[in-house]
């Protein structure tokens, strides 16, 4: 399919056949799903921690006599039914990463792209290059594009002025074409896509 092509000034600069393979599948939310879970599980810290009875500083004293109180039998204050006690069954630091193969992430990956187009979310700019790392200026360009949440998919390299003025713009994320992911996609209003993206994206899934 062709869609036209746009220059950050607003000014058409021809066309680009964008390919079914990538940008017109029928889109599956569980494929989708299925990558975003695994992506935000890899982003977890895992760092939650609660102490158990093995480590909270108390007394290892039995608390009373064994027997002629009237009371329970116990053992240790640090047993998780008292105060001050050790957590039973707490949180410990581990990764909530899981395993997802790799087939079905650069299938995820397709079937965003294709959600994003389908609903007409996906802009193609011939070039993000800035003359000045302005964000004034940039920020002008994207508001005539209609710009306020977007994702920003250059080249394998980044104008460096680009992405500088860029980065203080509120609600818009620039990366370059090895770091798209679909968390990133469909968390962004519109994915705006450089030439370069749309080849490199081609030849990747080739």
């Amino acid at each position: 399919m062709d869609l036209n092509v746009t220059t950050l000034e607003g000014k058409e600069a021809g066309k680009v056949s964008l390919s079914d393979a990538i940008f017109g599948l029928e889109p599956r939310e569980d494929i989708i799903a299925r990558v975003v879970r695994w992506q935000l599980a890899k982003k977890q810290q895992g760092t939650h921690k609660a102490k158990g009875r093995a480590e909270v500083a108390r007394t290892g004293a039995k608390m009373f006599k064994q027997k002629g109180t009237g009371r329970a039998r116990h053992h240790s204050a640090r047993a998780p039914q008292f105060r001050g006690g050790g957590k039973a069954h707490g949180p410990v630091v581990r990764s909530h990463a899981h395993d997802l193969p790799k087939k079905v992430r650069a299938l995820g990956l397709r079937h965003a792209l294709s959600a994003k187009l389908r609903a007409e979310g996906v802009i193609i700019v011939d070039n993000l290059v800035a003359a000045e790392a302005k964000t004034k200026v940039l920020a002008g360009q994207f508001a005539s594009l209609g710009l306020t949440n977007a994702l920003i998919i250059g080249g394998a390299e980044l104008d460096n002025n680009f992405k500088l003025a860029a980065q203080n713009i509120p609600n818009v994320d620039v990366l370059p074409v090895q770091g798209i992911n679909v968390y990133d996609i469909l968390r962004r209003g519109k994915l705006v896509l450089s030439k370069a993206a749309v080849e490199a994206l081609e030849e990747r899934f080739k």
